[in-house]
């Protein structure tokens, strides 16, 4: 099996060296990453430091939904994992991940970051302290950086959906287990959220 991640920046110029370098010190090394700046043109440094990325630098902005199924179009992985560039991983998170043979992985995540008590208000009941930040317990549900199998990904794709939030992640999730696919959770928390005031998914 083959895995990929995508790294996706809107805005996020100025922290997505730590995502970079977080996905490049994985224990399991991904077999591809792409970056993709969602037409800022913040980021247009970040390919001279890191070259051994795949790159697409847009001009004009895509928005979230238009830009992630182009991106999964793109892939040619049999895995595929998106990374926010204000986010970052756990140096064991694909050597966990990739010992699962399900369609769909999720896992558990750090909430950290300035803004970071927000995640309580939303989520009360699956939030609990972690060495001074959040744990949020995802084993109920999903997130936008799961693991997923590409086949079912692209059978489904992002979409937008009717309400007023763009829940693109749970769009394709939702979709993905509509049409059969498997899913298994870690009980780890290998992700963390960076919450902060540029954070466009408040």
């Amino acid at each position: 099996m083959t895995y990929g991640l995508v790294i996706a920046s809107y805005k996020y110029g100025h922290l997505a060296s730590q995502a970079i370098e977080s996905a490049l010190a994985q224990s399991k090394k991904f077999d591809k990453i792409w970056f993709v700046d969602d037409g800022v043109g913040d980021c247009t440094n970040i390919p001279q430091l890191y070259p051994q990325l795949t790159y697409v630098l847009r001009e004009t902005n895509l928005g979230t939904v238009a830009n992630f199924q182009d991106m999964l179009e793109r892939v040619d992985t049999d895995y595929v994992m998106f990374l926010g560039a204000d986010n970052w991983l756990r140096s064991d998170t694909l050597e966990l991940l990739c010992q699962s043979n399900a369609d769909i992985i999720t896992y558990d995540i750090v909430v950290t970051g300035e803004d970071k008590n927000e995640i309580i208000r939303r989520h009360p009941r699956e939030i609990r302290k972690y060495q001074g930040d959040w744990y949020w317990d995802r084993s109920s549900g999903h997130h936008g950086s799961m693991l997923y199998r590409i086949a079912l990904g692209k059978l489904v794709g992002y979409k937008r959906s009717n309400n007023s939030r763009t829940e693109e992640d749970m769009m394709i999730y939702q979709g993905m287990l509509n049409n059969g696919a498997t899913r298994e959770h870690i009980s780890q928390p290998l992700l963390y959220y960076r919450r902060h005031k540029h954070n466009f998914n408040q």
